[in-house]
């Protein structure tokens, strides 16, 4: 039997298309050292006030800037934490301060399946506005227009199945014709018990652990597309 390939592909960011390297070492430094005074300036704006008064209901009476940044240095993935980041790196790529980093096989290869009328997403626990700004201000240049859609933790947590299913149906496609791309094992369960067909990518780089139970790739040449 002819096996066919996926009609969409969904792909991780960190550890799959982007060093980790590159968001534990410079976004999320960039991030925490300029929270404070970010919040000082912007924290009447309205969208950064409703994303403190959200982040305030999940510190149970901690100080929101305290909590904030100890949500930082243990990378909870807290969605308004993340839209926070994602605001304050937006002002780093506007004023030429930072550039998304994409592993160098990764851009020859989305454009090639872009091409083949293969639609592509993002699901990342960064905000989909960050999503948007490391391919949109990439050292490949601005890949952002490649991607049909974007989805973050407001679609559920990455290791758990409904969040697949959520994002299948706002896709509109069946499970079964999706491919999605990570690094982390239990992201890639979560995936395969909704449906979709996985794939891990094994990167050297970080030190990725190879699982036993999805297929592997080194970079992105080596994905096979396939469906379940």
């Amino acid at each position: 039997m002819t096996r066919l390939p996926p009609t969409a592909i969904i792909t991780d960011i960190e550890g799959t298309t982007t060093p980790i390297a590159f968001v534990r070492d410079t976004l999320f430094p960039y991030a925490r050292s300029r929270l404070p005074g970010f919040l000082a300036e912007r924290g009447r704006d309205p969208a950064v006030a409703t994303l403190l008064a959200e982040a305030s209901d999940l510190a149970e009476g901690r100080p929101v800037l305290e909590s904030l940044l100890a949500w930082m240095d243990a990378d909870a993935k807290i969605t308004p934490l993340k839209a926070l980041q994602g605001l304050i790196w937006n002002e780093g790529y506007a004023r030429g301060e930072l550039l998304g980093r994409i592993y160098a096989d990764v851009p020859p290869v989305l454009r090639r399946w872009h091409a083949q009328g293969i639609r592509l997403y993002v699901y990342s626990s960064g905000s989909e506005a960050a999503q948007r700004l490391i391919f949109g201000h990439s050292d490949a240049g601005n890949l952002a227009p490649l991607f049909s859609g974007f989805f973050d933790t407001r679609a559920g947590a990455k290791r758990e199945a409904a969040s697949y299913t959520t994002i299948a149906r706002g896709i509109g496609l069946p499970p079964r014709e999706l491919l999605f791309l990570s690094d982390i094992e239990a992201e890639l369960d979560a995936a395969a018990i909704s449906g979709l067909a996985t794939c891990q990518l094994v990167r050297a780089d970080d030190a990725t652990v190879a699982s036993a139970r999805h297929p592997t790739a080194r970079d992105f040449t080596e994905v096979t597309l396939h469906r379940p």
